[in-house]
């Protein structure tokens, strides 16, 4: 199953394409050219989201919901379970219940996979982008559906978008992995323009004075 902190990357891109929409359907391409540019003009983003599991060769399902703030390449996530910071260089996981955090120093290749900037900035090369449509939301709203297909093989099979006509709000994303996986993810709530200061998406130890810090790096 894909871990959690790949999720949220999808979660901003269905964001980004909410900020980016006109009005009008539009090719795939062009939706996310404007997306990635409007992120980049954004000066700072939070949303609330709310996330499905199922892994039904076992059974499995999950539910939960959180908080994402980014601004540029940093972001901070919040579960019920971990706050996750990356503030551009080091990357610190902690883990609540064992009051435990890792530092770490992310690779190319896995900040494409978990964080939504650089993600929107190399779609192009690794993603087949499809313009699928219109459908219905669950509210019975008119939508627009996008697919994305990995180029190359991946642990993600494929992402599918709906993006409401009218008011633009990302109505759902839903993750398919190589396993036949799923996770569907609903914003809630979001803004832009919050220009979060730099020591926001940075690991404080005086605010956790009992966790360990486990140096990865």
């Amino acid at each position: 199953m894909m871990q959690l902190r790949t999720y949220f990357s999808w979660i901003f891109c269905l964001i980004l394409l909410s900020i980016a929409g006109n009005g009008q359907a539009q090719e795939a391409q062009a939706i996310l050219d404007q997306a990635a540019q409007a992120y980049e003009q954004s000066n700072g983003i939070k949303a609330n989201f709310a996330i499905h599991s199922v892994v039904p060769q076992q059974n499995i399902s999950e539910s939960f919901e959180g908080v994402i703030n980014m601004k540029g390449d940093k972001f901070k996530l919040e579960t019920p379970d971990m706050i996750t910071w990356y503030n551009g260089e080091t990357q610190w996981v902690y883990l609540m219940r064992n009051e435990e955090v890792n530092a770490s120093t992310p690779s190319g290749d896995e900040l494409q996979l978990t964080n939504p900037a650089v993600l929107l900035r190399q779609y192009k090369k690794g993603f087949a982008v499809q313009y699928k449509g219109t459908s219905t939301t669950r509210q019975a709203k008119s939508a627009y559906d996008i697919t994305l297909t990995p180029k190359k093989k991946s642990d993600i099979q494929q992402v599918d978008l709906q993006i409401e006509k009218v008011s633009h709000i990302p109505a759902a994303i839903t993750i398919t992995d190589k396993n036949g996986a799923t996770v569907s993810i609903h914003i809630s709530k979001w803004e832009t323009g919050k220009n979060q200061a730099d020591s926001f998406f940075s690991f404080n130890e005086s605010d956790y004075p009992d966790a360990e810090v486990i140096d990865l790096r």
